[in-house]
């Protein structure tokens, strides 16, 4: 799943191959870069921002423009991925028809598959791209105090959702929304400003993802084994880790939500139909 800690480990794959590295070669296969080449340009670094990636280069002076910092921004949403190859060797993860962009160097090659949102932009304005981001949950300017005070300025909005408005804190998916809140005793339809504990949420949200940076497997309940990774999410039906009770799914705004009813209590729930 696409959240903060996998696109995290995913730019740090792409800092591993390419940093550093001139590129010898660029193929972007979307409408809005066609015709796009970097080669001779350097990669100086790969950065995640919330659930979305900055590769940040300098073109080459030689283009008669001096060198200038740019930025390749992508977006993974549910299903996007970068994968880094050797030179020659078979590039597998993904059919070749979902491919978005490739980049050489002479050590590495990066494969993009179906990336969203691919821009390029100069580096002085990522802002444009990513400012309007809460704080991030795995990078330096992680503030949970700010992610609170963001939070609560929509006080009837069910937790649920707020957690997934990359506007209040970057980096929370679904499967992090789920894990929290089951852990927390939250209902996912709890208004914010019913939540007793807002601060102690958002911490336990960033200790979830920090704990996964650096592995593709991602656990909130300390097991790596295959079926034992979540308490809720993606187990309707199956017995509640807790107190045996069978996990429910529904669906709360446009995604899905899991939360066991017995150790997550709905003490409220806006008024609409069910499912």
């Amino acid at each position: 799943m696409p959240e903060g800690d996998t696109v995290w480990n995913t730019a740090r794959v792409l800092q591993r191959a390419l940093a550093g590295a001139r590129l010898t070669g660029s193929d972007f296969r979307v409408p809005q870069l066609a015709g796009t080449d970097l080669t001779g340009w350097t990669v100086r670094e790969s950065a995640s921002r919330g659930k979305h990636l900055l590769l940040r280069l300098t073109s080459p002076p030689e283009r008669g423009e001096g060198a200038r910092d740019w930025t390749l921004h992508s977006h993974l949403r549910m299903d996007g991925a970068w994968r880094a190859y050797a030179p020659g060797e078979r590039w597998a993860a993904r059919p070749a028809h979902l491919i978005r962009v490739v980049l050489r160097s002479a050590s590495a090659v990066a494969v993009g598959y179906h990336l969203h949102d691919l821009a390029l932009v100069p580096t002085a304005e990522e802002e444009s791209l990513v400012g309007h981001l809460g704080p991030d949950l795995l990078g330096p300017d992680w503030d949970p105090a700010e992610a609170v005070r963001r939070l609560a300025v929509h006080p009837d909005a069910t937790i649920g959702e707020a957690l997934l408005d990359q506007r209040n804190l970057a980096g929370v998916g679904n499967l992090y929304k789920c894990e929290v809140l089951f852990l927390r005793g939250i209902s996912p339809w709890t208004p914010v400003g019913a939540v007793p504990d807002l601060a102690g949420t958002v911490t336990l949200a960033q200790r979830l993802l920090s704990a996964n940076r650096g592995r593709w497997t991602q656990s909130t309940t300390g097991s790596l084994h295959r079926g034992q990774t979540s308490y809720v999410y993606g187990r309707r039906a199956q017995p509640c880790r807790r107190c045996g009770t069978a996990i429910r799914k529904e669906e709360l705004g446009e995604r899905v939500t899991y939360w066991c009813p017995v150790c997550q209590p709905e003490r409220s729930r806006p008024a609409g139909p069910t499912t």
